[in-house]
């Protein structure tokens, strides 16, 4: 026995097989779409963060550079009136150079010269030593080639060797930073004749 088909039947599973096809492929789109809009959203998420972050950049190398640039008219100011101070306080020192010229042009006395001579070198010592200037200690003191420069060596009993026997010229630091470098003489053992 041959079974009756019912050619309706079958159109209706073709139909209905066509409308899930149709509606897969309308999901499918409508997924793509979504895709799609979704990246559009991200792209815009990234070129606004990324605008965001630039101009972020941008400003802090506009600070930066305002900054360098600041640093160095401080630094050029501070090298330009920075010894201002220091020179403003030798001017007193000046005076007192000044009076002393003054004071011994009829003087034929040695002694008024000596004193006059030693008023004004023991004020400019103070002024200086108000300002942070020291005298590097050197004479019979172990040699430092960082405050020190050698220049001869003395044969001597009278000093340690290896010691600062004779200064030729005294040496000068400003709080930790040597000026000037004291020029000496260091001491090694005398040689037996």
């Amino acid at each position: 026995m041959e079974e009756n088909k019912n050619p309706f039947h079958e159109n209706e599973e073709k139909i209905i097989e066509e409308n899930n096809t149709e509606e897969n492929t309308k999901m499918e789109a409508d997924s793509v779409e979504e895709d799609v809009e979704n990246q559009e959203e991200n792209k815009e998420d990234f070129e606004q963060k990324y605008e965001d972050l630039n101009n972020k950049y941008i400003r802090l190398a506009a600070d930066f550079d305002n900054y360098r640039k600041r640093t160095v008219q401080e630094r050029q100011e501070l090298l330009k009136y920075g010894a201002s101070e220091v020179l403003s306080k030798l001017t007193s020192v000046l005076d007192t150079f000044d009076r002393a010229k003054d004071s011994l042009k009829d003087i034929d006395n040695c002694e008024k010269v000596k004193e006059s001579y030693e008023v004004a070198y023991k004020q400019l010592l103070d002024t200086l030593k108000k300002v942070g200037l020291q005298e590097i200690e050197a004479l019979g003191k172990e040699f430092n080639p960082n405050e020190h420069e050698a220049i001869t060596q003395v044969q001597t009993d009278e000093f340690d060797e290896d010691h600062v026997a004779v200064v030729a010229q005294k040496g000068y630091k400003l709080a930790d930073k040597v000026l000037r470098p004291a020029l000496v003489g260091v001491a090694k053992k005398k040689e037996n004749e």
